[in-house]
């Protein structure tokens, strides 16, 4: 009897402590639940609660502010998580401007999710950079085609002279939107809508999927894809929270990370089409245009310039992450055959 009891104490004990540590993660991310960081947060969430006692609390879009929001909260550890864009990131780490080079990106989408998996730019350069930071780089990954929504057509960068153009606070980006003929206009996200409504600004940029879903097509009448870019984005943890974890949680984290990746990719594979196809159903009047190689190449021929100012800014170390993720995307590219 004795010993039976001693082994009901020692279970008690041992359900105790396990008890006692679980946590409640918080994680905020840029988007609504149901678009594709919201996706990708879900099967993380799924998976970390699955395979450990932690639970993780989501904030979509708005629910802790902006992105610079979150990101503050993110450093200070008010947040243990945080996905969020380069496209915002850019201000703490301009390395990460790279990501808003246009046509470095390939189009073929197996090229694409091989080069995410698969570069060393993003799995051994990047988190150093984002630990300077305070900040531990789990993931980057792709999010669709970014498409242009404008009031006029666009088939050349003439097309896009005076025209005021919504931009993410990013330098780079910028850059690149002066060269396309634009006048970029950084505005936070929240003020879009009401932006194109009252014609402050006259045209931005987003992948398929959020077009549709925030409905950008409604107050804008031309979606133009010119094949200059994917959406990139990434998730973070706070990097004291991550490194005061023990193993075991850590590894709860980088698997529950691999299958959300994965799965995102599979995720993404006809989401493109089927949101353009979708905004072409809600407003049947909406022109999309898909340029034709020869109608891009103006718009390509900026690149060059746009890469050099990534440099300029961000010096040497800028450069050898560009000649790395150049090396990876051709790695890539041998890899798929794309």
């Amino acid at each position: 009897m004795g010993r039976l009891l001693g082994t009901v104490a020692a279970a008690a004990i041992t359900l105790t402590a396990s008890t006692a540590h679980a946590e409640t993660w918080r994680y905020a991310f840029e988007e609504a639940l149901d678009e594709v960081q919201g996706i990708f947060a879900q099967k993380f969430k799924e998976e970390v609660e699955a395979n450990s006692d932690h639970t993780v609390q989501l904030f979509p879009f708005g629910t802790l502010g902006e992105s610079a929001d979150i990101m503050e909260q993110a450093q200070a550890g008010i947040l243990q998580f945080v996905n969020q864009s380069p496209g915002f990131t850019g201000a703490l780490i301009p390395e990460a401007q790279v990501f808003f080079v246009p046509y470095l990106l390939p189009q073929d989408q197996d090229t694409l999710f091989e080069f995410f998996r698969s570069s060393v730019a993003i799995n051994e350069m990047f988190p150093e950079l984002y630990a300077e930071q305070g900040l531990e780089l789990l993931t980057m990954y792709p999010e669709g085609e970014v498409c242009m929504t404008t009031q006029e057509p666009v088939r050349s960068p003439e097309d896009l002279n005076e025209v005021k153009f919504r931009v993410m606070t990013n330098p780079l980006l910028v850059e690149s939107y002066q060269a396309f003929g634009a006048t970029p206009t950084p505005l936070p996200w929240g003020e879009v809508y009401g932006a194109l409504q009252t014609g402050i600004i006259q045209g931005q940029e987003n992948p398929g999927f959020f077009l549709e879903s925030t409905k950008m097509y409604e107050v804008t009448d031309v979606i133009t894809c010119i094949g200059h870019n994917n959406f990139t984005t990434a998730l973070m943890a706070n990097q004291d929270f991550y490194d005061g974890l023990g193993e075991g949680d850590q590894q709860v984290i980088q698997d529950a990370v691999d299958v959300a990746f994965e799965y995102i990719l599979e995720y993404q594979r006809d989401l493109q089409e089927e949101s353009l196809a979708k905004i072409k159903e809600a407003k049947p009047e909406m022109e999309i245009n898909i340029l034709s190689e020869e109608e891009r190449q103006p718009f390509m021929d900026t690149a060059p310039a746009v890469e050099e100012a990534f440099v300029e800014m961000t010096g040497e170390g800028g450069q050898e992450i560009l000649d790395q993720m150049k090396a990876d995307l051709e790695a890539a590219a041998e890899a798929t055959g794309g």
